[in-house]
């Protein structure tokens, strides 16, 4: 087993600058207007209800530089992939579908990875041999919708108490609508919330407060995003039974935002200081800063050229917008008010293709999914799930 991605960027850290990203889920809806607004202040955060158990696998104790999947320079580049052989030590797994999803496990060395359109979840380990990097074990597989007009396997989240109850939620597209579906291990899906508008966009996560955030698109009705008798358009947020969280600034509603139109990425900070979604609007691509108990205001950014704005990763000093057309991702670094102190820095341009899906792991590495056969110049390898060291973003080899 290669050594842990970890100690190495402790010795970066006064050099380089710091980067960030995390966030919902629906079964009712509110009205802004009548409801009072509450304050980033209001919405204290608490802090996670369950921690890892103490007997969960860690990363091996470092003992050299080997195998490390951050993007060190090298006088050797990195061989091309020969098939599902893949010898970037970044690369976690190959030759998959078009990646939309990334749930990272406790352990930090796992992740579950959804595919959109075969509905395959599947658990997925760094580290392995660059040969075995194409067999990862099918944790579950889902019927899902995914023909005319996009949709299938969304989105994916584990419990808020995954190290007490080990449950999977997925976000998916069926013929008749979109909903939120809770799985065991060797169990069939669970309805947990059904019924909400069919789109073919959508983001879940989880937040450190015990509850699971969902993002909806608007069906392609773009008043719905306003309405409050609609779940569309909306940032949803759920407790593990798909009722309204007991601690939403309206317990009453599982929305907490509303004025969405395609959402793509949905992030919670790892220390939950902040909730995130991109989207992608009727004229630009956008982020959004979540204030719970409001609609969504102005972006904190936007993008007139349309990148592709994929998933995202927030941490407390940056957020990581991953981007499938522009294939890179743009890292804005944040101030203590959250917002931006200057233009996106654009990093891994090309290197991997599209981005998809992500989520933040363990000592500062981002797990990201890529798309490149849906629509990219997908390599022998592709699709592919790589780990991103958001403090070494810009280093490493162009795709071949």
């Amino acid at each position: 087993m290669p050594s842990s991605p970890n100690r190495g960027l402790r010795r970066r850290r006064a050099a380089l600058a710091g980067f960030v990203a995390l966030g919902l889920v629906a079964a009712g809806c509110a009205d802004f207007s009548e409801q009072e607004r509450l304050t980033r202040a209001d919405w204290d955060v608490a802090p996670p209800p369950m921690a890892a158990p103490d007997n969960a696998p860690r990363f091996p104790d470092e003992g050299g530089n080997s195998g490390e999947p951050g993007r060190e320079t090298s006088a050797t580049p990195v061989p091309p992939p020969e098939g599902c052989t893949d010898y970037d030590p970044a690369v976690v797994v190959t030759c998959l579908d078009p990646v939309s999803a990334v749930a990272v496990l406790p352990d930090g060395e796992q992740a579950l990875v959804a595919e959109r359109t075969t509905g395959r979840i599947l658990r997925v380990r760094w580290g392995l041999d660059p040969a075995d990097k194409d067999s990862p074990e099918v944790f579950a597989t889902i019927d899902v919708d995914a023909g005319e007009g996009g949709g299938g396997l969304l989105g994916l989240a584990l419990s808020p108490y995954y190290a007490e109850d080990s449950l999977v939620y997925a976000y998916l597209s069926t013929p008749e609508d979109n909903r939120v579906v809770r799985i065991a291990a060797g169990d069939e899906p669970k309805p947990v919330l059904t019924g909400l508008p069919r789109d073919p966009t959508g983001a879940l996560t989880n937040d450190v407060r015990g509850a699971l955030l969902l993002a909806t698109g608007t069906a392609g009705d773009p008043a719905a995003a306003a309405d409050p008798n609609s779940q569309a358009g909306k940032v949803l947020r759920i407790d593990e039974t798909g009722a309204p969280a007991p601690d939403n600034p309206d317990p009453t509603t599982t929305v907490i935002s509303s004025g969405l139109t395609a959402p793509a990425g949905l992030c919670q900070a790892v220390d939950g200081s902040s909730i995130w979604v991109t989207d992608r609007g009727e004229e630009r691509d956008l982020l959004y800063l979540v204030e719970p108990g409001a609609p969504l205001g102005e972006a904190s950014w936007n993008w007139p050229e349309r990148p592709g704005v994929a998933g995202c990763a927030a941490y407390s000093d940056m957020v990581m917008v991953f981007l499938s057309d522009q294939e890179a991702i743009a890292n804005l670094e944040l101030s203590p008010d959250l917002t931006f102190t200057s233009p996106p820095q654009y990093s891994e341009e090309g290197t991997f293709g599209r981005f998809s899906g992500a989520a933040p792991g363990m000592d500062d590495y981002v797990w990201v999914g890529t798309e490149n056969k849906n629509g990219g110049d997908p390599t022998s390898s592709d699709d592919r799930v790589v780990l991103i060291d958001r403090f070494m973003t810009g280093s490493g080899n162009g795709r071949d």
